[in-house]
């Protein structure tokens, strides 16, 4: 008996990954044969695992959607991994925060003693620093709303609150990215015939339309790629102590990739932008413009060219010390 319970938990560990497999391909990692699979399926189907039989070419069996949330089975690099995930997510999402350390303390429980050691050697304290310049923890009820549109292809009506003058768009939403710790939505816009890249905690979700679409391919094949290389992306400037500007002689898709969160990137021309970004002082602002390593014109305000001065006669002196 406990024999097959050890075996029925491993194959539904292997469920798990979310594959489709054979039998044989099942009796094969198990090291039994394809009847003994087929009886242990049985077994998982009446504790209330939804397993399906997928016929046809790369056809087989696997963990379908249950309806009711059945017992889960970890291997252990699976729950330190969750363990990880379960203390930092509150950095992304707010209101979250009871039900991930409830959550993180069940898998602590549940898990056997060699693993929670495993586990808790990961304990972490997860904190920001000025240098990530992060945007505050989104609601997880929008992520909800807006993920829930994206899996089940329908388009979501949003108010954008992150313009000069609020708008209201019905988007064909793809994908959320999560970048510089802020969540960005991967949309088309039918309306403007465009794709956007935008900040999801600007946007105000409006009831569910119900309404479907068609899948589009996302630039450059890549969401991620398509947020970090488009410069309206609905940033605006972090509230800092220090803060200012300067055309850039990059081109903007350039700058958006490496400018630091909570800065903006304005187009000017095909090699040049004005980037708008701020700092904890008027030096460590200058030193972050200074890292494009790009020639820097128009610089506003006038605190930021004396920063540049300073630096620069710093810089001198030091190299004359060096001969």
């Amino acid at each position: 008996m406990a024999a097959t319970s050890a075996r029925t938990l491993k194959l539904l560990s292997i469920f798990g990954i979310g594959a489709t497999l054979t039998a044989e391909e099942l009796a094969g990692r198990l090291g039994t044969s394809v009847r003994t699979v087929r009886r242990d399926i049985d077994t998982l189907r009446e504790l209330g695992y939804d397993i399906e039989a997928v016929r046809g070419a790369g056809g087989g069996y696997r963990l379908g959607r249950a309806g009711r949330l059945a017992p889960v089975v970890f291997d252990e690099e699976q729950a330190v991994a969750a363990a990880v995930a379960l203390q930092t997510v509150p950095l992304l999402l707010s209101g979250i925060r009871e039900n991930s350390a409830r959550a993180l303390a069940t898998l602590r429980q549940a898990m056997p003693a060699r693993s929670r050691v495993h586990a808790e050697a990961f304990t972490v304290s997860a904190a920001r620093n000025y240098w990530e310049f992060p945007a505050a923890p989104i609601d997880a009820e929008i992520i909800r709303v807006i993920g829930g549109a994206i899996s089940r292809g329908h388009t979501v009506r949003v108010d954008c609150t992150g313009e000069d003058e609020p708008t209201t768009l019905t988007l064909e939403p793809h994908d959320l990215v999560v970048w510089a710790a802020r969540w960005y939505l991967v949309a088309f816009d039918p309306e403007a015939d465009r794709w956007r890249a935008m900040r999801v905690d600007r946007l105000v979700p409006r009831m569910p339309t119900g309404r479907t679409f068609e899948r589009r391919d996302v630039p450059q094949s890549d969401p991620v790629a398509f947020v970090m290389s488009t410069h309206d992306r609905g940033d605006t400037p972090a509230d800092w102590p220090c803060r200012g500007s300067a055309l850039v002689a990059l081109p903007a898709p350039v700058v958006a990739r490496f400018a630091p969160g909570g800065s903006t990137v304005e187009h000017h021309t095909g090699s040049s932008c004005r980037l708008t970004l701020g700092a904890w002082s008027w030096a460590g602002l200058a030193g972050l413009l200074l890292t494009f390593d790009a020639d820097l014109t128009d610089i506003e305000p006038a605190e930021l060219r004396q920063a540049l001065r300073s630096l620069r006669t710093r810089i001198d002196e030091g190299l004359g010390h060096a001969r």
